[in-house]
């Protein structure tokens, strides 16, 4: 490794391919952007710099991107030699650079290692890839005796050149005044009219110095992103990968092409995901936990024990040990459930803490509310914690029973050991162990017809 790194990340471009609004760096692979991926990598280096040249999508890049980055701005979009031909002023000369490009997010960290390794302090070194179809990429050009010569651009191949399959990945680490001198020479006479940064490799060629050519040994890492399509198989890639190793750490998945990790996922051991689990933010799984199909899990801790029926969604809350959720549960933020809790089909809790061993097995919500221990809800219970202006909270004690159809008008208390019958409109605070009825009278109306059909009144 050389003792003084700096990386440049390639981010101007516009990716008219993509047919989106949005630059194309912001686009997003498992819930982080195509330039936080490179980055990243890049950081794990410990540059002592990291330039990032960007253009299209001016400050939105730099505002999605915040860091300790120094932000080069390419105004005219003349091709990767002239982009790095930008950054170059703010790199000290005795440094190596790399060139990163920020429409090849997962490159690993190792790779590139491996490149800088094989690079000699006087030389230049070249990522590679050896692919099944090479349509659209550039082509290493070698000599008799293997050595890189050149990268021809795929618009400015001949016939014979296109049937090459090792690409270029846009990868490239030279030394910072190598790169200054050799730019310098690069001219636009190519189909696109561009500075490609391509050409220093057929420059350095001719100079007598020596390209180092470092093969990737998993040629998908180095795919490019230019459309949806690829977005869409970049997207397949990275969850394989990164679910393959969550595997082999002991998680236990259904099938793992059906599961979506868009952040971080740390687990204990016995944990098991079904199919179509999407994981997102920064989410925690304890040991023996049981995530059923078609769970949502957002920012999130699920502690040991708990088993989650399918289609549970979990947002910012913290979930207490052997809880039974679900199914077609809902945990809006700021919800923390003690253990032994059971929270089952069609509940909505929000913002909400419930007691250890309290239970809501359906069609109920719970908003602002702080419920004890041992506490029954009984279905359709609802907290009515909105007034049209502000949100108010309910209080319930330990061992209240709650009927159901009930509705607790907020702000209100209900103290412990209390029952409270079906149906019951809860208005006011409620000491401990009454029983609370409110109810219309029962009224019958004997020989009454129900209407029928045909029977119409004028």
């Amino acid at each position: 490794m050389f003792e003084s790194l700096e990386i440049i990340i390639l981010a101007a471009g516009k990716g008219s391919r993509m047919h989106s609004h949005l630059p194309k760096v912001l686009h997003r692979i498992g819930g982080k952007t195509l330039i936080q991926h490179v980055i990243q990598e890049a950081e794990s280096l410990n540059p002592k710099q990291i330039h990032i040249v960007y253009g299209f999508g001016g400050d939105s890049v730099r505002e999605a991107t915040p860091g300790p980055y120094n932000w080069v701005r390419q105004e005219d979009l003349l091709g990767t030699g002239h982009a790095v031909m930008q950054a170059l002023p703010f790199c000290s000369r005795d440094s190596k650079i790399l060139i990163l490009v920020s429409d090849i997010p997962l490159i690993r960290s190792e790779t590139l290692k491996n490149l800088l390794n094989q690079t000699t302090d006087d030389g230049v070194g070249v990522l590679t890839a050896v692919v099944e179809n090479p349509e659209g990429l550039g082509r290493i050009i070698r000599n008799e005796e293997g050595q890189i010569t050149g990268i021809v651009e795929e618009k400015d191949t001949t016939f014979e050149e296109k049937l090459i399959r090792e690409v270029n990945t846009g990868v490239i680490v030279a030394s910072c005044q190598d790169l200054e001198r050799l730019l310098k020479k690069v001219q636009n006479h190519n189909a696109q009219k561009e500075y490609y940064l391509t050409d220093v490799i057929g420059l350095a060629a001719n100079e007598g110095i020596v390209i180092e050519g470092y093969c990737s040994q998993d040629s998908l890492e180095c795919g490019g992103i230019n459309n949806k399509i690829q977005l869409a198989l970049a997207e397949r890639y990275y969850q394989k990968r990164l679910i393959d190793g969550y595997m082999r750490d002991g998680l236990i998945v259904a099938d793992p092409a059906r599961v979506d990790v868009r952040g971080n996922l740390i687990f204990g051991e016995n944990t098991f995901l079904d199919i179509n689990v999407v994981v997102e933010g920064n989410v925690f799984l304890g040991n023996d936990v049981v995530v059923g199909a078609g769970c949502v899990l957002k920012d999130c801790t699920i502690k040991d024990g708990s088993v989650l029926s399918p289609y549970t969604v979990i947002e910012g809350s913290v979930i207490g040990e052997n809880a039974t959720l679900g199914p077609f549960a809902r945990f809006r933020p700021g919800c923390e459930l003690m253990e032994n809790v059971h929270v089952g089909n069609f509940v909505e809790v929000k913002k909400s803490k419930l007691g250890k061993g309290t239970k809501s097995g359906h069609l109920s919500y719970l908003g602002d509310s702080d419920i004890g221990d041992n506490v029954n809800i009984g279905a359709g219970t609802i907290t009515c914690n909105y007034d049209g202006a502000n949100k108010w909270k309910t209080k319930i004690g330990n061992d209240v029973f709650v009927g159901s159809d009930t509705q607790l008008v907020a702000p209100v208390t209900v103290g412990d050991g209390v029952t409270i019958g079906a149906g019951t409109t809860v208005t006011k605070n409620i000491p401990e162990k009454q029983l609370v009825i409110t109810r219309a009278p029962l009224k019958m109306i004997s020989g009454w017809k129900r209407p029928e059909k045909g029977n119409k009144k004028n």
